[in-house]
């Protein structure tokens, strides 16, 4: 776990990412000289091998904390680690969201002879740097894999009504064999890049970070390990092309079909609506990402997903505000 811990003391908000790309450089060019990494507008992009199609895994370098005392440190206690300064006896944030993907990344271009790895620079204040990639570096990838999601079983299909993949990749990986189920979530990186043009399937999957963007923030290391071992297997196991082009809500196709199972709200065609489940999971996605947002806020973000009454909906808010209050006084 060392490179982990490494990882994690290293700060690097938004825009101030500059020691983590010079970390992973460094790391390269000790443990992968073989390896091409270029850099271009505040990205990496790092290519080992030589091959026709290419696995590929995407991760961000950024975290929202936007403070490490001088004496922060990693600590592991009951299969947990958590990041911890004595000084001021209080826990800080470990950018797990998204070292922990990161760390992944690494583990898997020293493990592997062909991989493709691209990290974003200001993925957390608006995915900037997966807005300007560079995607001629993904024409040759039979897919792409990104490790950005709370907690430990979910694989993320769609994102912000942008749908990610085919349902042959969903079948060809399998996630059941590694405890994960399809869920929808919000944008990070693989969803900008299919707006930019991305051609082959993308996820986005849990690897075992919780209560991210707060101080309180901590891993599971047995859901970080579960992870790395399902994208160790599709990179052994996957190595067909995996093609999809994404259609916006308005166009012709999508998740859901056509137009049949679109559903009219305001004046406006929107995906089927949301399950309870997925509805209370997005509300949730939506808290622990935007900590000070009210409940009419978080309404107002989840109202195209659902035909419910907004009484029902606020109720479904304030429900889930409680539970996690709940488990933020019990941590």
């Amino acid at each position: 776990m060392e490179l982990l811990k490494q990882l994690y003391g290293i700060h690097s908000p938004s825009y101030g990412e500059k020691k983590m790309k010079k970390f992973i450089k460094g790391w390269c060019r000790y443990n992968i000289p073989e390896a091409n990494v270029v850099a271009e507008n505040g990205n990496l992009y790092i290519t080992k091998g030589d091959a026709e199609t290419y696995p590929c895994i995407v991760a961000h370098l950024d975290q929202v904390q936007d403070k490490h005392s001088d004496d922060f440190r990693c600590y592991v206690s009951d299969g947990k680690v958590y990041g911890f300064s004595v000084k001021e006896m209080r826990m800080e944030g470990l950018g797990a969201d998204d070292k922990n993907g990161i760390w992944i990344a690494l583990k898997c271009l020293l493990q592997y002879d062909v991989m493709k790895v691209a990290f974003f620079m200001g993925e957390e204040v608006g995915c900037v740097g997966s807005g300007k990639a560079n995607m001629e570096f993904f024409e040759d990838c039979r897919w792409v894999v990104q490790c950005d999601r709370r907690d430990g079983g979910d694989l993320i299909s769609m994102a912000s009504c942008v749908d990610l993949c085919s349902q042959d990749f969903l079948d060809a990986i399998e996630m059941d064999r590694f405890g994960y189920h399809e869920e929808h979530g919000l944008m990070t990186d693989v969803m900008e890049l299919k707006e930019q043009g991305l051609k082959v399937s993308c996820v986005n999957m849990s690897c075992g970070y919780h209560r991210p963007h707060t101080d309180g923030e901590y891993t599971v290391i047995s859901e970080l390990m579960n992870c790395r071992r399902f994208v160790e297997w599709i990179v052994e196991n996957v190595t067909d092309v995996y093609p999809h082009e994404y259609a916006d809500s308005y166009g012709a196709y999508g998740k859901y079909g056509k137009y049949d199972d679109y559903y009219d709200f305001d004046g406006w065609y929107h995906y089927k609506p949301a399950t309870d489940d997925e509805l209370a999971n997005l509300i949730a996605d939506y808290m622990w990402g935007w900590e000070e947002a009210t409940d009419e806020e978080i309404y107002e973000n989840v109202r195209y997903y659902t035909n419910r009454p907004k009484a029902d909906v606020m109720t479904m808010i304030r429900a889930c505000r409680n539970e996690m209050q709940v488990m933020h006084n019990a941590s």
